[in-house]
């Protein structure tokens, strides 16, 4: 049974770091693409990152050079380390796959979601 519990979210001023987890159950990193999307109030759910078993990312322009996907397959768990954050990050993020290899990851093919954990930026 494939599970992906996320962990990390929080209160944070414009400018601080945080660090989102996402823990795989039921299959490993080597097998999927792995992808991070985000959704704030009142819009549509969005890409974020993605890391694919062959080591490519892939980033959402607005996030390139602030947010840094990384993976420890020993730990079968992806981290999204974002810094420089504006109060506009403000959302509640999810990982996500398609059991896919490919990033980025098509929105409306994901087969599993993690259950999202608030990310909230003060200004």
């Amino acid at each position: 049974d494939v599970q992906l519990q996320v962990s990390g979210g929080g209160l944070v001023a414009t400018g601080g770091s945080l660090r989102l987890s996402c823990a795989a159950s039921g299959f490993t990193f080597d097998d999927y693409a792995i992808g991070w999307f985000r959704q704030a109030p009142g819009k549509e759910r969005e890409g974020v990152s993605c890391s694919s078993p062959d080591g490519s990312t892939y980033y959402q322009d607005s996030m390139k050079g602030r947010f840094t996907i990384s993976s420890d397959n020993a730990e079968n768990r992806v981290y999204l380390q974002m810094n420089s954050l504006k109060p506009e990050d403000t959302a509640v993020y999810y990982c996500a796959t398609n059991r896919g290899w490919y990033c980025p990851l098509d929105i409306r093919s994901i087969a599993y979601w993690g259950q999202g954990t608030q990310v909230t930026v003060s200004s």
